[in-house]
């Protein structure tokens, strides 16, 4: 059952990947994620989400401690909604690897997807970047 004054999203693994750069916390990624932690933002996911959350992260390429990744998929798991995923066959991806996310999106009405990158989705009013989601939770009063 979904909570008032809480919004709903699927977050895109470039989202939390860009939120780990942030020097000081105050990238629109950034604040996605701290809005998790605050329980603003209930993030919905999968086990495949999560498993590319921790193999994108976990790459050597990237200077994220174990602790810290680990920390961010709990926290996810703490706060969010593992979901089924709500297959669609009238849209079409550049990249298939990100349709989990859309269909993880869809299985939960009401909800967004938080990505970096608009033109892996299809234009949809609930595929937002990070920027215009700190803009609807403002909206919001949230």
């Amino acid at each position: 059952m979904k909570e008032k004054n809480k919004v709903y999203a699927v977050i895109d693994t470039n989202v939390v990947v860009s939120s780990f750069f942030s020097r000081n916390g105050q990238s629109n990624p950034a604040l996605i994620i701290e809005k998790i932690f605050d329980n603003i933002i209930v993030p919905i996911y999968n086990d495949e989400i999560l498993a590319e959350y921790k193999e994108v992260l976990s790459r050597p390429v990237f200077p994220f401690s174990p602790e810290r990744i680990n920390d961010v998929i709990a926290t996810f798991k703490e706060f969010g909604i593992s979901a089924e995923r709500t297959p669609v066959s009238d849209e079409t991806f550049p990249d298939p690897d990100d349709i989990v996310f859309y269909e993880i999106k869809m299985s939960v009405e009401d909800s967004y997807l938080v990505t970096g990158n608009l033109k892996h989705f299809p234009q949809k009013p609930f595929v937002v970047t990070p920027a215009r989601m700190i803009e609807i939770l403002e909206e919001l009063n949230i």
